[in-house]
């Protein structure tokens, strides 16, 4: 395995870099102003996005593109540094349109559109015209297994017709946010894995109705994590993605690479926690002395190092992986860094939560924000107890009983 940075990635790395310096940084306590005051979106985002996009720092995650689609053409590998700096300032990644869940709706849409959906929606999306959002999860069912789902997706005549209730939709309450991807069953009575389909719903469909935004650990997103009701949806049968009932394994084909780009941008959350954790402990004296002399909090910035490293390696083995066999042959490295990476994000941010004390956990820093996001990254694209489920069962599969029964023998007397 190799995870050195190739030369076309070491020169995004440096672009990437000089843009967030010069036009990112400065704009930190302006956004946060902005936001604060109900301005949504900011006013300087399309400024930026055009300014990123004529300097090709553009569509960085999706790995193949055609001619025609603007893009990089990056791996998912050479990607990852990229993520993790977005990951420092998390509304970053919308000026380079990387950013959650548009990434995995794009890749979904280049997989599997039919020409006009690509026309009509992919194509917009990879110029970041509008935004999207992706809607899976529901109220009522253990929605970490996809099969429980159970709006209903019903064929009449030339359309499709939608029931049901989905939450936590995140982006969904975004002004520009013009299309949903919906998962629900069309088929109750098929095979397990093959009751489900997706399908495209314009935002504006009638019976589409937006019942709140709840908050995040009392945060507000203003993009949104919404509750959305579908009331007779209707919307032409072209507007079904892929085939009837292919719809889990599209989640799947979905949600790998998706899981690895949170876990790139958590490690540039931890390095930015730990970095600004540094910084205090430099300046903040204490007990007559400062805290970077005090023990416990070198032991702090120590572990931190240490587990920040780690995540950061698995992560690339996670995308080297990826880019070598697939994510589905990648899968249990994608399970094994989505349970590591948030928790060392969580953990780090504390620690320099801590550092920081009661002025931690206030707007002053970024960490509280920082610090829910991490924590709500738990549960996004599936709860650490599926993983780890998952991760289990693959390892006990693989195990070799009888090289262990060997070794467990007594010796003979």
């Amino acid at each position: 395995m190799d995870f050195s940075h190739s030369p076309r990635a070491l020169d995004y790395i440096e672009k990437l870099g000089a843009f967030m310096e010069a036009h990112i940084y400065p704009r930190i306590a302006q956004h946060k102003a902005e936001i604060e005051a109900g301005t949504f979106p900011v006013s300087f985002m399309e400024d930026l996005k055009a300014l990123a996009r004529e300097e090709g720092l553009w569509n960085l995650f999706l790995p193949s593109l055609k001619d025609e689609e603007p893009g990089t053409g990056l791996s998912n590998l050479d990607y990852a540094p990229l993520a993790e700096m977005m990951g420092k300032v998390p509304w970053s990644a919308e000026v380079f349109n990387c950013n959650a869940p548009d990434t995995g709706n794009m890749e979904l849409l280049h997989m599997f559109a039919t020409p006009g959906q690509r026309e009509d929606w992919l194509l917009p999306l990879l110029r970041g015209e509008i935004r999207s959002a992706f809607a899976m999860t529901e109220p009522d069912v253990a929605s970490s297994d996809a099969t429980n789902i159970t709006t209903s997706i019903r064929r009449d005549g030339d359309d499709y017709v939608i029931n049901g209730r989905k939450w936590f939709i995140t982006n969904s309450c975004h002004p520009n946010c013009k299309l949903l991807i919906v998962m629900g069953k069309t088929d109750p009575n098929a095979e397990r894995h093959k009751q489900q389909s997706m399908i495209i719903v314009p935002r504006d469909t009638p019976g589409v109705t937006i019942v709140r935004n709840p908050t995040i650990l009392n945060m507000h997103d203003p993009e949104g994590h919404a509750e959305i009701t579908f009331e007779n949806v209707r919307v032409p049968a072209t507007n079904l993605l892929g085939e009837e009932g292919s719809g889990f394994a599209l989640a799947q084909a979905r949600l790998g690479p998706g899981r690895i780009h949170h876990c790139m941008r958590s490690v540039g959350a931890a390095e930015m926690a730990l970095a600004l954790m540094v910084e205090r402990a430099h300046e903040r004296h204490a007990f007559g002395k400062y805290l970077s002399d005090q023990g416990v909090t070198r032991e702090w910035i120590a572990k931190s190092r240490l587990e920040i490293e780690q995540a950061r390696l698995l992560t690339l083995k996670a995308a080297w992986k990826i880019d070598q066999v697939g994510a589905k042959e990648a899968r249990q490295e994608i399970a094994l860094i989505k349970v590591v990476a948030p928790n060392v994000h969580a953990v780090v941010t504390d620690r320099a939560m801590q550092v920081f004390g009661a002025m931690g956990l206030t707007p002053d820093t970024p960490l509280a924000d920082s610090y829910t996001w991490a924590r709500a990254l738990r549960y996004a694209d599936g709860p650490d107890e599926v993983h780890l489920q998952a991760i289990a069962k693959m390892e006990l599969k693989s195990s070799n009983r009888s090289a262990s029964a060997t070794w467990l023998t007594p010796p003979a007397r």
